[in-house]
């Protein structure tokens, strides 16, 4: 038996983003200093012990959750070591799968948080861990299973949790060409739609948030882990814990004005506990 560490390379450095640490680390201070704070005290503010990250599976067919083989997360700034005891205690409940390393590393969602991650808490490197979950396509039922179990690390202060998740992608690549010509332009029909489906999400409301989705069938990538995050709130509210989500910022790649265009949306938000 081999006492080698499992490392998760950072596979998509020097694709979708700079390998070289110094780089990215500039990178990263220029975006970060850019960005507005928060209203209230959001949780990373605290610094978390642990990071839960939950991303979408792009890559297999996954119908529950799945946890990683690996015990550490490289980036090119430090790596970051998996929580294995929070692993122990989810892998018991026998509602998760274990992915793969190489699906691990094929697969972006979760990895593209990490060097955001890392920045963040570089004052507290040697005093965290993460704890990926890749979700599958799960059924509203099994959304709500999964919020109910993750509700208890969503409630504890010492806990941060991130949601990867893009918003519309659209255009005939992406086999998704919703259009209310009401709206005027493509773009401004991709953004009325996305920002009707983050009003909901601002609701904490799972089940408006399924019913937008049936309707509406806009191809938000994470709208599974988004689906678990709802859950866990709803549940945490049945105990009087107070929060609210707000969304802080809105783009899209490109402004789709033809049915050749495509663009993919993205949003930012946090959940504050009161």
């Amino acid at each position: 038996m081999s006492n080698r560490m499992v490392c998760r390379e950072a596979s998509h450095a020097g694709s979708w983003y700079t390998a070289s640490g110094s780089q990215l680390n500039a990178q990263l201070e220029g975006w970060l200093s850019q960005a507005q704070s928060t209203a209230g005290p959001a949780r990373a503010i605290i610094a978390p012990r642990r990071v839960f990250i939950l991303g979408p599976s792009h890559h297999v067919p996954l119908s529950r959750c799945a946890l990683s083989p690996a015990e550490v997360y490289r980036t090119p700034l430090y790596d970051l070591r998996i929580d294995q005891k929070v692993y122990a205690d989810l892998w018991k409940t026998g509602m998760f799968e274990r992915m793969t390393l190489q699906t691990d590393e094929d697969e972006h969602s979760i990895e593209m948080h990490l060097p955001y991650t890392a920045k963040a808490m570089e004052s507290y490197k040697d005093e965290f861990s993460i704890v990926p979950v890749l979700v599958g396509a799960l059924s509203e039922s099994k959304e709500q299973e999964y919020g109910k179990l993750l509700s208890k690390y969503l409630a504890d202060p010492s806990n941060l949790f991130i949601i990867s998740s893009d918003f519309c992608h659209w255009g005939q690549r992406f086999r998704y060409t919703y259009y209310d010509e009401n709206q005027g332009e493509i773009y401004r029909s991709i953004e009325h739609l996305d920002k009707m489906g983050m009003g909901i999400i601002e609701q904490l409301d799972p089940v408006s948030f399924s019913n937008y989705l049936k309707k509406y069938h806009n191809t938000i990538c994470g709208r599974h882990p988004i689906g678990v995050l709802l859950n866990a709130v709803a549940e945490l509210k049945k105990n009087g814990l107070d929060m609210n989500f707000s969304f802080l910022n809105y783009a899209q790649s490109s402004q789709c004005r033809n049915w050749s265009d495509s663009s993919v949306s993205y949003a930012a938000g946090a959940l504050v506990v009161h």
